[in-house]
C-alpha cells in the first residue's frame, strides 16, 4: 500500500480525451434528504474509491481481469439522467414543483459534478379517504391501517410512503386467506392545489373483474415430493398417504414424512396464510438436509369451493460432507496451528437428524529455549460426536416452538487429551444432553440439564518433585488431580440472526453453569467416604461443586455503508465451593489469542500483575519456569473489553473483498484470593486499573462471502506486569517494537529458562507484536 499510494495517480490510466469524476456536490436539498439524494447519482458518475481504483489499474490488465473498480468517466448523458432522476425524488418526496440544475467543472482530467436543487414548497395531505367496494375488505383494511400506515391528514406527500402502505395492506390480504389478491388492485388518486400546496388523497381498492368481492381460499390436500440430490424424480418412489391432507413422496428413499410434515405450517382447512407459506419454506431450508426448498405452489380447485391443492418439491443435499479448518499463529520463536476436521451426516434415521463426528488437534512449538521447552511445547487433541435432532426429544408433551426457529436437541459425548511437555497429562471426559430453542426471533434458550464430566491429569515425577520442593501444591493439586462431577448450564442469546448485518443493534450472550450439587446430596445421603483431603468421593473419585457465570455483550453501531463500529464487554467469574476449593482446571479463564486480548498469545496473560520473573533465577526457578509455560497464567474472574472499527478498503481485491480493522483491546484474568503462586495476582478493586492489559492493532479481512480470512497484527501497549509507568510499554520502549535493545534484553534475563551449552541465556523473549491469522470475524 505504501508502493501504490507514493507514485499513483487516479488519471494515470486515461485516454487524452477521457475526464475521471473525482467529485459530486448536491446543494439546495434539505439535510433529511441529502444524504439519499447521492443514490440517484448514476453509479457510473459517482467518484471511484481511491483503492478500488489503483487496484484495477494494477491488477485489472485494461479490464480483462475484474479486479479493483473501473474509472467513472463523465458522461454528458448520464449526468443529464442523474440530475432528472434527483429531480424526481425531490418530486416524490412532496417537493412537486422542484427543479434540479447540473454544471460541469473540468481541471487536469479530473471533473467535479455539481447538482443544485430548488425545492419549492412542501405538499401536504390535507384529506385522506378510502374508496374499497368489498365490505370485508374495507372492514379489514380499516381495522389494520394504523398499525403501519404512514399515510396521514397533515403528513408529507410521499410516494414512497404510499408504496409502503400498499406494500403493507398488500401482506394483510394475503395473511388473511386472500390468495388471489395483487397490488394492481390497490391505487391512489391525489388531487393537488398548486397554490395551497396541499394534496387530496383518494386510496381506492377494486374488485376483481365480475365479480362483487375478493374469494377467501382455505388449505386442502398437501403433496410433498423430494427428488434425489441431482435433482431428477425418477425410479420407485416411497409413497406414502399420510392422513387426510398429506401425501409423501420421496424419489431419494431417505426421509420419513415427519421430517417435512412437522414443519408444514399451513393444514387442512385453515384460511390460505402468505407468513405460514414463507414459514414452512424458512424451516424446512433451516434443517440443513435440503439443497432447494421453493416457496409451496398452490392450484385451485375446479369448483366454487374456494379451496386450494399445495404442493412442495424438494431436492437433498448429499448425505455426507466433511470441512477441514486451521489457523496459525506466531510470535518470535513461537509458532503454533490448530487443525479442525468435522465429518457431518446430515440424515441419520431418515429423520434430519445430523451426526457430526469432529476432531480437533492444537500445537504449539518453541524455538528451542530450553531443553524442557525444545521442539513440541504443548498439544491439545479433542474428538467429539454430536448427535443432533431438529425436535426437542422430551419425555412429555411440549409446544411446537418451531415458529422462530427449528429447536434441537443434542446428545454429545467428548474426549480431550492436553499435554504439556514436561509437566502434565491431562485427560476429559464429557457426556451431555442440550435443549436449544427460541423463544421469539431474537430470544434464544440453550438447556443443558444435565452434563457428566470425568477428568484426570499425570504429572511428571520429576517436575511434581520441583513443585513440591518450592512448595507449589497447589498447582500439583489443580492439575494433576482425579475429579468427576455432574452440572446443569443454561444459556441465553438475543440478537444472534444480526450478527452478519450492518445495523444499530445490541448482542447479549449470558451463561450460567453449576456443578456438583447433585453428587453432594447423594454422597451426604450415603455417607461416602472422604479422601486424604477431607473431600467426598464418589465412586472412589472427589466430585468438584461450583457455580460459573460469563457474559458477552456487544453493542453494534452503523456509520454509514460498510462501516461499523463494535463494542464488546466479556466478564466471567467461577466459584467453587463445598466440596471444592479450587475449580476444575478445564473450567478456569484464561485470556490472550486471536478472539480474545490479541496482543498476546494465549494463556499468556495474567492473573492480575503476575510476573513470571516471580519465581526467582535459581536452576530450579528456571526451571519450574519452563514447565509450567502456559499453565501459571489463569484466574476464577476475567474481564474482557473489545472496541473494533471495521471500514471496507476495496470491493475487488483477486475476488476477495477487502476489508480493514482497527481495534483497542484491554482484560485481564485474576485469581478470586490471594494465592502463593500467584503474587499480585488476585483480584482487587483498588487495583483493577494497574492490572489491566491494554493491546491495539490493526487487521485485513479478506471476504469471500461464505467465509472470511483475517489477519490481524496486535501490539501491547500497557503491560500489567511491570508497575507504574513501566507499564506503558509501547511509549517507553517504542524503539525496541521491532528490533532488540535494553529492555529486551533485561527482560530476557530475568525470565529465563536456562542456559545452552554456549552459555546463552535462553527463556521467554519479550515481543511487542502478535501476528493472528485466522478465519471468521473475532467477535
Amino acid at each position: 500500500m505504501v508502493i501504490i499510494g507514493a507514485g499513483c495517480s487516479v488519471t494515470r490510466g486515461l485516454k487524452d480525451n477521457q475526464v475521471i469524476v473525482r467529485k459530486v456536490t448536491i446543494k439546495g436539498i434539505d439535510k433529511e434528504f441529502s444524504e439519499a439524494a447521492i443514490n440517484y447519482v448514476d453509479k457510473e458518475q459517482q467518484p471511484n474509491n481511491w483503492l478500488n481504483l489503483q487496484f484495477y489499474y494494477l491488477f485489472s490488465n485494461k479490464g480483462k481481469r475484474k479486479i479493483g473498480e473501473a474509472p467513472a468517466l463523465l458522461d454528458s448523458n448520464l449526468v443529464e439522467f442523474s440530475r432528472l432522476q434527483i429531480q424526481k425524488y425531490l418530486v416524490n418526496k412532496g417537493y412537486l414543483k422542484a427543479k434540479v440544475a447540473d454544471s460541469i467543472v473540468v481541471k487536469k482530467s479530473k471533473a467535479q459534478l455539481y447538482f443544485t436543487a430548488t425545492q419549492g414548497p412542501l405538499f401536504k395531505i390535507r384529506n385522506s379517504k378510502d374508496s374499497i367496494y368489498d365490505a370485508k375488505v374495507r372492514q379489514l383494511y380499516r381495522d389494520t391501517r394504523k398499525q403501519y400506515s404512514h399515510v396521514n391528514t397533515g403528513s408529507r406527500y410521499d410516494t414512497d410512503s404510499l408504496a409502503y402502505d400498499r406494500d403493507q395492506f398488500y401482506q394483510v390480504m394475503k395473511r388473511n386467506g386472500y390468495y388471489d389478491f395483487y397490488r394492481q388492485y390497490i391505487s391512489y388518486t391525489p388531487d393537488s392545489s398548486y397554490k395551497k400546496s396541499v394534496v387530496d388523497l383518494v386510496m381506492i381498492i377494486d374488485n376483481p373483474a365480475d365479480k362483487k368481492e375478493h374469494p377467501i381460499y382455505t388449505i386442502n390436500n398437501t403433496l410433498i415430493t423430494i427428488a434425489r440430490s441431482n435433482g431428477r424424480m425418477t425410479g420407485k418412489a416411497d409413497t406414502i398417504q399420510v392422513d387426510s391432507q398429506f401425501r409423501f413422496v420421496d424419489y431419494s428413499g431417505r426421509f420419513k414424512p415427519r421430517t417435512v410434515i412437522d414443519y408444514t405450517f399451513q393444514k387442512k382447512g385453515e384460511i390460505y396464510n402468505l407468513d405460514k407459506q414463507t414459514l414452512t419454506t424458512a424451516r424446512l431450508s433451516e434443517l440443513n438436509v435440503f439443497r432447494n426448498v421453493p416457496n409451496p405452489t398452490y392450484e385451485k380447485l375446479p369448483d366454487s369451493t374456494n379451496r386450494l391443492n399445495s404442493k412442495i418439491d424438494i431436492v437433498p443435499l448429499k448425505q455426507m460432507t466433511d470441512r477441514l479448518e486451521a489457523e496459525f499463529l506466531f510470535n518470535q520463536g513461537r509458532f503454533g496451528y490448530n487443525l479442525g476436521n468435522t465429518f457431518t451426516n446430515r440424515n441419520i434415521f431418515k429423520q434430519a437428524a445430523i451426526l457430526q463426528v469432529k476432531l480437533n488437534w492444537s500445537i504449539l512449538f518453541d524455538n528451542g529455549n530450553s531443553s524442557v521447552n525444545q521442539g513440541i511445547q504443548n498439544q491439545d487433541f479433542r474428538a467429539g460426536v454430536n448427535l443432533i435432532y431438529p425436535r426437542l426429544l422430551l419425555p412429555f408433551r411440549f409446544p411446537n416452538l418451531a415458529k422462530f426457529g427449528i429447536p434441537h436437541t443434542t446428545f454429545s459425548t467428548n474426549f480431550q487429551l492436553f499435554y504439556q511437555k514436561g509437566l502434565v497429562e491431562r485427560r476429559s471426559f464429557i457426556n451431555s444432553i442440550t435443549y436449544d430453542f427460541f423463544e421469539t426471533a431474537r430470544k434464544q434458550h440453550s438447556v443443558t440439564p444435565l452434563s457428566i464430566e470425568f477428568s484426570s491429569g499425570t504429572i511428571d515425577p520429576i517436575a511434581k518433585a520441583e513443585l513440591l520442593k518450592q512448595n507449589r501444591f497447589s498447582y500439583v493439586y489443580l492439575i494433576g488431580r482425579t475429579t468427576f462431577t455432574t452440572s446443569s448450564q443454561y444459556t441465553f442469546q438475543y440478537n444472534a440472526q444480526e450478527l452478519n448485518s450492518y445495523k444499530n443493534f445490541i448482542y447479549f450472550r449470558g451463561g450460567v453453569e453449576i456443578g456438583g450439587n447433585i453428587l453432594s446430596l447423594l454422597s451426604n445421603a450415603a455417607n461416602t467416604p472422604r479422601d486424604s483431603l477431607g473431600q467426598r468421593t464418589v465412586f472412589g473419585y472427589a466430585f468438584t461443586q461450583y457455580v460459573k457465570t460469563e457474559i458477552d455483550y456487544r453493542w453494534y453501531r452503523s456509520l454509514g455503508g460498510e462501516k461499523q463500529f463494535i463494542f464488546r464487554f466479556n466478564p466471567g467469574i467461577g466459584i467453587p465451593y463445598g466440596n471444592s476449593r479450587q475449580l476444575v482446571f478445564e473450567k478456569n479463564f484464561y485470556t490472550g489469542g486471536a478472539n480474545d486480548i490479541r496482543a498476546w498469545l494465549p494463556r499468556t496473560l495474567g492473573p492480575g500483575q503476575f510476573n513470571r520473573e516471580s519465581y526467582g533465577v535459581s536452576g530450579g526457578a528456571d526451571t519450574a519456569r519452563a514447565r509450567l509455560k502456559y499453565l501459571d497464567q489463569f484466574g476464577e474472574i476475567k474481564i474482557v473489553a473489545n472496541a473494533e472499527y471495521r471500514f471496507k478498503l476495496a470491493d475487488n481485491f483477486f475476488g476477495t473483498k477487502l476489508k480493514g480493522a482497527f481495534f483497542v483491546d484491554a482484560g485481564n484474568v485474576w485469581r478470586l484470593h490471594k494465592q502463593v503462586e500467584n503474587p499480585n495476582g488476585e483480584f482487587r478493586f483498588n487495583n483493577l486499573w494497574n492490572s489491566t492489559a491494554i493491546g491495539i492493532g490493526t487487521g485485513l479481512r479478506f471476504d469471500l462471502a461464505f467465509f472470511i480470512f483475517r489477519l490481524d497484527a496486535a501490539f501491547k501497549f500497557k503491560d500489567p506486569q511491570f508497575n507504574g509507568s513501566d507499564q506503558w510499554v509501547f511509549i517507553k520502549h517504542f524503539n525496541e517494537v521491532f528490533r532488540n535493545g535494553s529492555f529486551k534484553e533485561s527482560y530476557l534475563r530475568n525470565n529465563k529458562t536456562g542456559v545452552d551449552t554456549n552459555g546463552k541465556i535462553v527463556g521467554d523473549g519479550y515481543s511487542f507484536m502478535q501476528l493472528n491469522f485466522g478465519i471468521g470475524l473475532p467477535f
